[in-house]
């Protein structure tokens, strides 16, 4: 089935398309949406956060994810591919699709124009249902900024947001990332701001 025809779909239909499909979609609630490309900055975002946590966790039987896997939420159906996942528990993956993850201690979100209402909303809400699931970070591309959110013994989520040249806290994988690592290279790409979304992109609304 072609992907453009799959925008309302089953979760049979969804995974059955998804696998052999060469580009990357989400599935919310029936609907499936595709992912646009992303920007150079973003790209260079998301592999610095993914090798940062590579080597702060070497030797410590975490597995870190870049945004090729996906990530099933049980409680609410959703699929979606965040930008860095990690696991330290033995990986569990969904009886129907064995390539989606379910149960993440931490998940990374680099934010873009198109993405970022949905990453702090309702992707977020969906984030906070699983049980696993003990910090989640949202970064900036514009400005040197990350907000960090820990789910604290009482359900309820702390925000924390590092700066400039802090560091980036995460209590649950015992590890700090300097933000100079998370933005490390970009003054290579000779540029501040992301690229705007194609006008052909299918954004969650």
């Amino acid at each position: 089935m072609q992907a453009e025809a799959l925008r309302a779909a089953t979760e049979e239909q969804y995974l059955q398309a998804e696998r052999q499909s060469p580009s990357k979609h989400e599935w919310r609630r029936g609907k499936v949406v595709a992912m646009a490309g992303a920007s150079p900055r973003h790209n260079v975002i998301a592999g610095n956060v993914f090798s940062a946590l590579k080597v702060a966790l070497r030797g410590r039987k975490c597995l870190t994810f870049p945004s090729d896997q996906r990530i099933h939420i049980l409680a609410t159906g959703t699929y979606t591919y965040p930008d860095v996942a990690v696991t330290c528990e033995k990986p569990t993956f969904h009886e129907k699709d064995q390539d989606a993850l379910t149960n993440p201690k931490m998940i990374v979100e680099v934010l873009s124009k198109s993405t970022e209402a949905y990453d702090r909303g309702a992707k977020f809400a969906d984030y906070q249902s699983i049980p696993s699931l003990m910090e989640y970070v949202i970064v900036s591309q514009t400005e040197r900024r990350v907000e960090h959110f820990r789910r604290l013994e009482s359900g309820q989520w702390l925000l924390t947001v590092a700066e400039a040249d802090g560091k980036l806290s995460l209590p649950s994988l015992d590890c700090e990332i300097p933000l100079a690592e998370i933005y490390v290279d970009l003054e290579l790409l000779g540029e501040t701001h992301e690229s705007p979304p194609p006008p052909s992109a299918i954004t969650i609304v």
